[in-house]
């Protein structure tokens, strides 16, 4: 959690997930913890209930009120005020329910969400992933860490192709977190197996793997940093960008069809005028490492050595 807190602020902290995740014990978890015992109260609200229950004697130490939401519609701003006011609560913890879309939640005025934790059980993850992840793209749209535990048993394939999945559907800063009865599994140690050779004169990108190279090259730029790319991809130039630089990239789908986002890495090429917006090109490339603005820090950055036009892609990236 967040060490420094506006004073003029009211602290929200929403921890996210499906039925039987592991909300409530990650947040009995928390309570216990020497950095939640701080001066002034919590309020603390459930959206449902499984099979964990907070006890009385828990909260109280932590001077925390639990209240109790059964319907989305009871989530109403001014009653919440009043719930925090009633009980002179400066923090907020939410417990909130994974079926509930949380960017359609409305916070009271001077609420802040200071941190979204979603949390996944590893048991149930792969269904979840190959049925119903319309409802996890909102859920994970905001969070800053994504827990996924009850990792037991689980071969590294299996977390390797979920790492692939979970990964578009949070924001670039957020964290992945598998954990087993051991505790956190490091995933930088996972042997990933890339569907194309990263140490090849040219790394040939196939269509279907692009979504695959734009994470890995954005969690790991180190690893391309001096190679060649090849791919086919849609120019997106911006008046935001100079007059030789554009982004070649990909709609991507990275939850469902209703959510489609344009994928790539700022490039530079001195011969860009001669293509349009939007036209779609075969380009070879060398990757830098460089500071962006767009990035907000550093990031691949290709300096373009040749493109050509070519057949538009019509299929999106899928994960």
């Amino acid at each position: 959690m967040i060490d420094y807190i506006d004073d003029n602020e009211i602290p929200v902290f929403i921890i996210n997930g499906f039925l039987e995740a592991g909300k409530t014990s990650f947040i009995q978890y928390t309570m216990g913890e020497e950095y939640f015992r701080i001066d002034g109260n919590t309020l603390l609200i459930v959206c449902e209930e499984g099979e964990v229950s907070y006890q009385k004697e828990e909260l109280a130490s932590a001077h925390t009120r639990l209240v109790q939401i059964d319907d989305e519609s009871e989530f109403d701003p001014d009653r919440m005020e009043e719930l925090r006011k009633s009980f002179d609560a400066e923090r907020v913890i939410i417990e909130y329910n994974g079926m509930w879309d949380p960017t359609r939640l409305r916070l009271p005025e001077g609420w802040v969400l200071y941190q979204q934790i979603t949390i996944f059980d590893g048991s149930t993850l792969t269904s979840y992933l190959n049925n119903m992840k319309a409802l996890m793209g909102p859920m994970l749209r905001n969070t800053e860490l994504c827990i996924v535990n009850r990792c037991d048993g689980k071969p590294e394939a299996e977390l390797l192709d979920w790492k692939r999945k979970l990964r578009p559907m949070l924001v670039s800063e957020s964290a992945i977190v598998m954990e087993n009865k051991y505790g956190e599994i490091p995933l930088e140690t996972l042997p990933e197996e890339l569907p194309y050779d990263v140490n090849a004169p040219v790394i040939e990108i196939k269509p279907k793997d692009f979504g695959i190279w734009f994470f890995d090259a954005k969690d790991n730029p180190d690893r391309y940093k001096g190679k060649i790319v090849s791919f086919t991809a849609c120019i997106m130039k911006s008046k935001r960008f100079a007059e030789d630089c554009f982004v070649p990239g990909r709609m991507a789908m990275t939850c469902c069809e209703a959510d489609m986002t344009f994928i790539g890495f700022m490039a530079h090429y001195a011969d860009l005028g001669a293509f349009t917006n939007h036209a779609w090109v075969k380009l070879r490339a060398k990757v830098d490492v460089r500071y962006q603005k767009e990035y907000g820090g550093e990031g691949p950055f290709l300096e373009i050595i040749d493109m050509s036009l070519t057949g538009e892609i019509k299929e999106p990236v899928g994960f």
